[in-house]
């Protein structure tokens, strides 16, 4: 990929070269044993879950998701002993009441009945968006990356845009919906696509453009208010960081942390091309919006757009572009042997998407695949 620089923005100086902290956000489906729809028990699960596991969880839109989080991490070695954890947890508070915790992007079984926490801020987004809030549930993976300058952050996610469509198709985990294959390695980004506020990040000149944005969009009725920006990459409007957010949520803690340390070597590689004075690079929309199309299409089955150029290319080489971008800061920050070997292992064993259409190729049964992920979400699986 050529980076193609092009553009301007303020330049923000940047001392501090230590490795930027990070933590992970896990949005998981809880699927009925027997028959594999959605089981709506996310209260019972969360009720039973006790110490640092019950601080780090959540309730989500669904009462068949919960959201398990990790704290701030200095290291990916601490994010995998945190996922690891909470997705054991998770997983034995839901056996204890007939569901299996689920590591998958989208409902891949059509759901019976949709229950929802009863919130009034859920009652004002339905009221807002109507069916489209009502989709089938999607489960995502969210990277946080430590940069508390909100200034920077807003630069940094224009310099993430060319990159996020590689690491949605690296995340490409839910090729299923109503127990047939989609034809996408991950439909819950078609279905998410929905959404008015969700998409490629924006190009903002400044923290002030960010904001102007997005008051214009929320009296617009695009959004409720700042939480619901959901683009690809934004800064967070709950902690001092930059929130990546393309990827589906990864069946396993390998996949995540792979996906983790790559986040986090992008956000640290851009922050020092900023430092270093180097403007975004200025994307065209249509490319853009086409880059992350084929990413949720193929995921590293087939082939990429490369956003810088518009030229469709074999998915690994842009995997490998990527890799040769962070290299640098792999190797400072101490990630490279593990970036390395997620990315060998993945290059073999091949996306989520495509495992569960191998388990689904053999069996020809959709339970077979939802057992799969769920021994793949607490590391009981094999590729």
């Amino acid at each position: 990929m050529d980076p193609g620089f092009k553009g301007d923005g303020p330049r923000v100086a940047i001392a501090d070269r230590s490795p930027l902290t990070l933590g992970v956000e896990e949005e998981f489906l809880l699927l009925d044993t027997s028959s594999g729809r959605n089981l709506p028990v996310a209260d019972e699960v969360l009720a039973r879950l006790t110490g640092q596991a019950l601080e780090q969880s959540r309730h989500e839109f669904r009462e068949s998701m919960i959201e398990m989080v990790t704290p701030v991490c200095g290291d990916l070695a601490q994010v995998r002993e945190h996922l690891t954890s909470s997705r054991a947890q998770a997983a034995a508070a839901g056996a204890a009441l007939g569901a299996r915790l689920v590591a998958v992007g989208a409902t891949p079984v059509r759901e019976a009945a949709i229950t929802r926490p009863a919130a009034e801020r859920y009652e004002r987004i339905i009221d807002r968006f109507g069916p489209v809030a009502l989709d089938p549930a999607l489960c995502g993976c969210h990277v946080h990356v430590g940069v508390p300058d909100r200034e920077l952050a807003v630069q940094v996610c224009n310099h993430l845009r060319p990159w996020l469509p590689v690491i949605q198709a690296i995340g490409a985990n839910s090729p299923f919906h109503a127990g047939v294959d989609t034809g996408y390695a991950s439909w819950r980004s078609i279905q998410m696509e929905r959404w008015p506020s969700l998409g490629p990040s924006p190009y903002f000149a400044s923290a002030a453009d960010y904001d102007r944005t997005v008051q214009q969009l929320i009296t617009a009725g695009v959004m409720l208010d700042v939480g619901m920006v959901l683009w690809y990459a934004r800064p967070s409007a709950r902690y001092p960081t930059v929130e990546v957010r393309v990827a589906d949520v990864l069946p396993t803690v390998d996949d995540a942390v792979l996906v983790a340390g790559l986040v986090r070597a992008l956000v640290t590689t851009v922050v020092d091309d900023i430092r270093a004075g180097l403007p975004a690079p200025r994307l065209r929309t249509g490319l853009l919006n086409a880059a992350h199309w084929r990413a949720a299409r193929d995921g590293l089955e087939g082939h990429l757009v490369d956003p810088t150029t518009g030229e469709l290319v074999p998915a690994g080489e842009l995997v490998d572009d990527l890799l040769r971008f962070v290299g640098p800061v792999l190797t400072r920050d101490g990630d490279l042997q593990t970036v390395n070997t997620g990315w060998d292992r993945l290059r073999r064993a091949g996306t989520g998407a495509e495992r569960q259409r191998r388990v689904h190729r053999r069996t020809g049964d959709i339970h077979d695949v939802l057992a799969y992920l769920a021994s793949e979400t607490i590391g009981d699986g094999a590729h």
